[in-house]
């Protein structure tokens, strides 16, 4: 598993949205330089984490973004879904039941099954709050 740009930006902005926690709505401009990143690709990433119900926004002047819940509550695991997807290492893992017409021959699975459980237990043993 290779995590993308997209996740690794995701989890920035959601980091720098839990340090800069003032009670104020953060700006995407200086969330965005802070990090490093493009305005551009900045607002694809908060777009999918407010989708992801993570954010609060307002608009305006002293609009932004800030976070909807504690650090704490915030699962990396969870993060790292909402930007990239399933975080499986093949393709017959993405769905919870595994339609591949191989999965009863297939010796290699077991394997992949396992390493698919350490990555979820690992993400998700993880917290924003463990990061900052």
């Amino acid at each position: 598993m290779k995590v993308s740009s997209r996740g690794r930006y995701a989890l920035r902005i959601m980091i720098d949205l839990a340090i800069h926690d003032n009670g104020e709505f953060i700006s995407l401009k200086d969330i965005a330089q802070r990090n490093g990143m493009s305005m551009k690709y900045s607002e694809q990433i908060v777009s999918l984490l407010n989708k992801a119900g993570y954010l609060q926004t307002a608009r305006g002047n002293n609009g932004g973004y800030k976070l909807n819940r504690k650090p704490d509550e915030y699962k990396i695991g969870d993060i790292l879904r909402a930007s990239e997807g399933d975080l499986a290492p093949i393709g017959c893992l993405e769905d919870e039941t595994n339609s591949c017409d191989r999965k009863d021959k297939c010796i290699t699975l077991p394997f992949w099954e396992g390493l698919d459980k350490v990555i979820n237990d690992y993400v998700d043993s993880k917290t924003l709050a463990d990061i900052i």
